[in-house]
């Protein structure tokens, strides 16, 4: 379990909030140690369909920054440059 909090809100539900966790959880695996690019654009689109705005979107991630020093825009950026099938690496 990672030694930090991921950024949520109380009027999610717990299906809102799965998704939130697991996308900020394949950002961290895209760090860590790799994920395959579909799979991470899954997990994005479930996050996209609790979070739809991008101003929010930026605030979520930026708090998730903070508290754990992975930063979702690269490995968004990483995934939307890079082919289907490929694997995603981020470096800090």
């Amino acid at each position: 379990m990672a030694g930090y909090q991921y950024p949520l809100r109380a009027d999610w539900s717990t299906e809102e909030i799965v998704k939130v966790v697991n996308f900020f959880t394949k950002v961290e695996q895209a760090y860590e140690s790799n994920i395959e690019r579909n799979e991470f654009m899954e997990y994005y689109r479930a996050f996209k369909s609790v979070v739809p705005s991008m101003a929010e979107e930026k605030t979520l991630c930026k708090e998730f920054e903070e508290s754990s020093d992975y930063v979702a825009f690269r490995v968004v950026k990483a995934a939307k440059e890079s082919r289907p099938g490929e694997l995603l690496k981020v470096k800090k």
